[in-house]
């Protein structure tokens, strides 16, 4: 009976968790002050309704409508739960970028390749996760896998406006 309460409690706690961004809502476009052609900062970010053993966040932003494939923005993990990922700052241990860059890459689509839709996956851990700076995102899933206590996503959209 008791794993059936937790189950059901966990379920529940994975509906409630939300991201959202003051800059954008989801299925919206996301302003170009994020984008290759702004300042190419992260937007900011809320959380909330965080499961209650939530020891880390990670984050994992990207583009599945790259023309090479899906294209990872950033990667980020070890964020303490809180209330907001402030607009330009890392606050956690940073991967490896789909540029081979460490930090967050702007939205940056090619001319005349339409909207693209950027995946905004937020995943609250019962860790912290012992992962170095530069990790990519299959090094972060693989760290991650069987520390998911919930996960929440947002989508934003960018079409560049040249």
């Amino acid at each position: 009976m008791n794993s059936i309460i937790f189950l059901l409690m966990s379920v529940l706690s994975i509906k409630n968790m939300q991201v959202t961004s003051p800059a954008f809502k989801d299925g919206e476009y996301i302003p170009a002050k994020y984008s290759c052609t702004g300042k190419s900062i992260n937007p900011p970010i809320v959380v909330k309704n965080l499961p209650e053993k939530t020891v880390s966040i990670a984050l994992i932003i990207e583009d599945p409508d790259a023309t090479k494939g899906t294209f990872d923005h950033w990667i980020i993990w070890n964020i303490k739960p809180g209330e907001e990922i402030h607009e330009g700052t890392a606050p956690g241990t940073e991967g490896k970028n789909g540029s081979g860059g460490i930090g967050y890459t702007g939205p940056c689509p090619p001319i005349g390749t339409g909207i693209h839709h950027y995946y905004f996956k937020l995943f609250a851990l019962d860790k912290m996760l012992a992962l170095a700076t530069g990790a990519d995102k299959k090094q972060l899933q693989e760290m991650m896998e069987g520390h998911i206590l919930g996960q929440a996503e947002l989508i934003g959209l960018y079409k560049d406006a040249k």
